[in-house]
């Protein structure tokens, strides 16, 4: 259940992405669908060799070349979906940026939703 959430949540985010930035397209839920699932792979699998391999530069740069990796990825992953349309790497990183914080939100809300209220003793 908590992939199909994950999924659905990235999913959300790019419709978010390419209802803001201009530059990034998506033609039809089924092809966001397959984005979606094919950048939760991506940021699950490549994403972290990358961020160990550019440790160095991460660390020069406080953390912000994740920015520029999360960039490429999306990049990345826009060239290999037809349908998913990416028009450079402003817009990538726009793009990019715009599913990392609804993604964010929307992790916030789901865990906030799980917790367990506790009752309050008298």
């Amino acid at each position: 259940m908590y992939i199909i959430t994950r999924w659905l949540l990235i999913a959300l985010s790019l419709v978010v992405a390419a209802w803001i930035v201009s530059g990034v397209s998506l033609n039809g839920l089924y092809i966001t669908l397959i984005a979606a699932a094919l950048l939760g792979l991506v940021n699950a699998i490549i994403r972290p060799v990358l961020i160990l391999l550019t440790l160095p530069i991460n660390i020069v740069t406080l953390g912000l070349f994740i920015l520029v990796i999360n960039s490429f990825l999306f990049l990345f992953v826009a060239s290999f979906v037809d349908g998913f349309e990416v028009d450079g790497f402003g817009s990538a990183f726009l793009g990019a940026l715009v599913v990392s914080i609804v993604s964010f939100l929307g992790n916030r809300l789901i865990v906030a939703q799980q917790k367990p209220r506790s009752a309050v003793s008298n």
